[in-house]
């Protein structure tokens, strides 16, 4: 489904991303975690071509990034974007926020823009909030609409940045649980988080990536196992994570 390849990426002379590979496959979920500064959400930034990348390639599929600019709404439309301050349009309804993307980049048609809407709503239980603006919802209902508008892209796959880092704890478990629930029903999925909580009870497999690199590529059992078979400044992290 996606495949990453020797992917190095500079802001200026500060090199973010160091020769960085892995795939997943479809019906995967990965967790991609480490410090802060790491290159977590740089890396899945890229996969979409939110961030240019200078050297190596992604392959999604059958596109290739880089990609021509003609491309680029395509690919974004195939793979879903879930970010951590929810990117919704303030001025629109939730119902039209579902609506927008899908008219301008998918061009459906209204009455069917509409449905997709209203379905993806139930399926995340704000069904009752369509009329409702952004300013009118909790943090965690307003991530739920995020997901659900990511979902009305029909994506083949789901990027998560940080997806809960800013929301009140009392308002984590009902994102996650809409997260676990895709993960369940097969959506191939990449997630930055540091919810270790869920990705040792969701992921395949667990990334774990310190100053721009790939320390770890690992399955859940590997990351998480009593006897430890990741890196020591993998084991650091997480004594640190599940010690607080």
């Amino acid at each position: 489904m996606i495949s990453i390849e020797n992917v190095s990426k500079w802001y200026g002379q500060t090199q973010v991303l160091h020769d960085c590979s892995t795939k997943v496959a479809a019906g995967e979920v990965v967790v991609v975690c480490g410090p802060s500064g790491s290159g977590k959400s740089t890396l899945v930034k890229c996969i979409n071509a939110l961030e240019r990348i200078q050297q190596g390639r992604i392959v999604i599929g059958d596109d290739v990034i880089p990609a021509p600019a003609s491309r680029l709404s395509a690919i974004r439309a195939r793979v879903g974007m879930v970010f951590q301050h929810f990117e919704l349009f303030p001025h629109m309804t939730v119902l039209q926020n579902l609506m927008f993307a899908q008219m301008k980049v998918l061009r459906r048609g209204e009455e069917d823009a509409q449905a997709r809407a209203r379905g993806y709503l139930e399926r995340v239980g704000l069904s009752s909030f369509a009329a409702k603006y952004p300013g009118q919802l909790s943090g965690g209902q307003q991530q739920r609409v995020a997901i659900a508008r990511a979902l009305c892209m029909d994506p083949s796959c789901m990027l998560f940045d940080e997806p809960t880092s800013a929301l009140d704890p009392e308002m984590v478990n009902e994102v996650l649980e809409v997260m676990i629930e895709l993960a369940g029903e097969g959506m191939t999925m990449m997630c930055v988080t540091h919810e270790m909580g869920f990705a040792s009870k969701v992921a395949d497999r667990v990334i774990f990536m310190d100053e721009g690199r790939i320390v770890d590529d690992c399955t859940r059992e590997q990351f998480f196992g009593t006897t430890a078979q990741c890196s020591e400044r993998a084991q650091r992290f997480l004594s640190k994570i599940i010690s607080h």
